[in-house]
């Protein structure tokens, strides 16, 4: 990282103010270069994060803009290192000149994420804070930004860290036992091993508890609409996402594959799966879309089962009924309400899941649904805001502490000695290590960091 970087930090489309971006050890005298200060001073004699009124200046040395500019060295910085901010209008052609008065000072494009990359080695930012940054850029809902604000501020560290530190006194412990028989240190005991294990087992097991509720939040829950041909599972879709995604005809089977899109719905948001409509059939097109939507109901946390409230439930919808509610939580959606309506069968409470009645074309019943919707997946009360591990790579490590706790409990309650149990407690920690970035090999962290947009 002897390099200085720079990125357009802003989307590359015409809007009110554009930002250039730049971090390393020639970041401010790069930016001296191509920014003059309109009140005579160099950039440098102002303080850190003060904004400055000036000229921004292309390759040729012309003025290009009127633009703000600060500086902040590091290490008070977002990276860690001397950084640079340009805050110009967000002309498109403007951005790309000053960026190339900046490439002609020695400075080289941002890779993507590079900047809160660059913030994670230099220790601004531990691993669960860096991918927090993502999920902010990415939410889509309230709870998704309380959620990825609070783990940007470090409460899923926190978290993380409480049992790291608790599972490092065992070990600080035996080892001074161990190494300093001489002086007067409590002695070792399987009751404190037990304490200390026991609490960290409930602790892990409370923690990766939160991952199905955390990756809801921050991706989206996979919902499936299953149903007979013609159900209206293709114009709910299309009400619910705002515009024509599938395609809808009164032709049975026009869905052949599954067909995906993303909306919120009751503050939730849903990667809907739209699916061939489900029956017995010769064609072979269509019977590989039944397959397929067969196999996305698997998959799915919710399915929103369809049945035209036009007709009378037949004996296709109640098996569809049941299969659905073997894979997932079911919410039974009467369609076409604006249409003449059949009575709905009466069952026992037991054997009825939710139901609704919705209408694609008038918009009647939707709201309802979202009602139902946030009641099988709130987002409230559901822990700390920023607690909560949001993905696989996570719930992947947090998942290996366990079981090295775990396997060090059984250790001890077989009697083996401590110096041999404990090698598993270094294993959990070892795990911990890599959730939060304090141990990762560089090729998952280049991983983690391909996701994140240029310029960030």
């Amino acid at each position: 990282m002897s390099d200085t970087i720079a990125a357009i930090a802003t989307p590359a489309v015409p809007s009110a103010i554009g930002i250039l971006r730049l971090s390393g050890p020639e970041a401010i005298a790069a930016v001296s270069a191509v920014f003059r200060p309109l009140g005579g001073k160099p950039l440098t004699a102002y303080e850190d994060r003060h904004l400055v009124l000036g000229e921004l200046l292309g390759p040729g040395g012309e003025v290009i803009d009127q633009a703000l500019a600060t500086i902040s060295h590091g290490p008070h910085s977002y990276t860690g290192e001397d950084t640079a901010e340009v805050q110009c209008h967000g002309s498109p052609a403007v951005l790309s000149l000053g960026l190339e008065a900046l490439f002609a000072q020695g400075v080289r494009q941002a890779g993507p994420g590079e900047f809160t990359r660059r913030a994670f080695l230099n220790g601004q930012l531990d691993l669960t804070q860096a991918e927090a940054v993502a999920d902010l850029i990415d939410a889509e809902t309230p709870a998704a930004v309380h959620q990825a604000a609070g783990q940007l501020s470090g409460a899923l560290g926190r978290r993380v860290g409480a049992i790291y530190d608790g599972l490092t006194d065992l070990l600080a412990h035996f080892h001074a036992v161990l190494d300093y028989p001489d002086e007067d240190i409590d002695p070792f005991r399987a009751d404190t091993i037990q304490a200390g294990l026991t609490g960290a087992r409930t602790a892990l097991e409370d923690l990766l508890a939160t991952y199905q509720r955390g990756k809801y939040i921050a991706g989206g829950v996979p919902c499936v609409l299953v149903g007979r041909p013609n159900a209206g599972k293709s114009s709910l879709l299309n009400a619910l996402v705002g515009y024509d995604r599938a395609i809808v005809t009164d032709i049975p089977g026009t869905t052949r594959d599954t067909v995906e899109a993303k909306c919120v719905l009751g503050g939730v948001t849903l990667r809907l799966i739209d699916t061939a409509g489900i029956r017995e059939t010769e064609d072979t097109v269509e019977r590989i879309g039944v397959e397929r939507s067969r196999a996305a109901l698997e998959e799915a946390a919710l399915a929103l089962v369809l049945w035209d409230g036009s007709t009378a439930l037949g004996e296709e919808d109640w098996d569809l009924l049941a299969d659905a509610r073997a894979h997932a939580p079911v919410i039974l959606v009467r369609t076409k309400a604006d249409l003449p309506s059949k009575p709905m069968p009466v069952l026992g409470v037991e054997e009825m899941p939710p139901v609704v009645s919705v209408s694609a074309k008038t918009g009647q019943g939707l709201d309802k649904l979202g009602e139902l919707v946030e009641g099988l997946f709130p987002t409230v009360g559901v822990g700390g805001a920023g607690e909560l591990l949001t993905n696989a790579r996570q719930a992947e490590a947090a998942r290996r502490a366990l079981e090295g706790v775990a396997r060090a409990e059984e250790s001890l309650e077989a009697g083996i000695t401590p110096d041999a149990l404990l090698t598993d407690v270094e294993e959990a920690l070892s795990a911990l290590g890599e959730l939060t970035g304090a141990n990762i090999r560089e090729d998952i962290t280049a991983r983690i960091f391909e996701r994140f947009c240029v310029g960030k």
